[in-house]
């Protein structure tokens, strides 16, 4: 995938994601410490932490993007984006059941430790700090953000996944930059049917994963894949 079509990619999913990142992470938008700041500051302060959020996605496309670009050139590329949109699959399903299945207690203790740092730092009225606010907001467990780590895994280039993951993040900075300055301007009832459809925007994601291991031939859908094990050349 060309990388401009990856960004593009990533900035649509997050766009979507936009109202499901409004009722999950509302809470801290509200409550930052920048409404006793003159307008100028509390510009920049909003901005500092969602920026933060972004450089988290970033750093995750960038490890998710290496793990990626090993499968690609080994050549698995296409079982292995067939994989991750059945595992999305099965996800949605779980969750959509109400069963957690898979428990995994010590990603439970990180998720405590992320949420205790996030409320210390939630006391402080720094500017600077706002940044490293928002890189630990990045860290909280989010359905989308996992979607969007499959993107940067099938990407299968290290700079596709850094693309990928911060173009959704910029993608969710707009709602959520209005969000902390204006507050809550979406109704409750707009904020339900749009939660409601993520179901379903998850699973036309985990389909297109799949189509897109299936090697059809579709543009954009399905392209043919190019099979890098037998094609890479050998240096010995």
């Amino acid at each position: 995938m060309l990388i401009w079509q990856t960004i593009l990619s990533g900035l649509a999913l997050g766009a979507l994601s936009s109202f499901h990142c409004v009722g999950m992470c509302g809470p801290i938008a509200f409550a930052l410490p920048v409404h006793f700041l003159p307008k100028q500051q509390k510009l920049i302060g909003i901005l500092l932490y969602n920026l933060g959020r972004v450089f988290t996605y970033a750093l995750m496309g960038l490890l998710f993007g290496i793990a990626g670009r090993s499968v690609y050139l080994g050549g698995f590329q296409q079982w292995f984006s067939i994989a991750l949109g059945i595992v999305v699959l099965l996800i949605l399903v779980q969750t959509s059941v109400g069963k957690n299945y898979v428990h995994i207690r010590s990603f439970d203790k990180l998720q405590l430790a992320v949420q205790d740092f996030i409320a210390a730092r939630l006391q402080q009225q720094s500017i600077p700090g706002l940044f490293v606010l928002g890189m630990a907001n990045g860290l909280l467990p989010c359905g989308m953000v996992y979607l969007a780590i499959t993107g940067a895994l099938a990407a299968g280039t290290v700079e596709g996944g850094v693309g990928f993951m911060a173009a959704y993040g910029i993608g969710t900075l707009p709602a959520m930059f209005l969000l902390s300055y204006f507050g809550m301007m979406v109704s409750i009832s707009t904020r339900n049917m749009i939660k409601k459809a993520m179901p379903y925007v998850v699973a036309c994601m985990a389909v297109m994963l799949i189509l897109r291991g299936m090697n059809l031939g579709i543009p954009y859908i399905s392209p043919m894949m190019q099979n890098t094990a037998n094609t890479a050349v050998s240096c010995h």
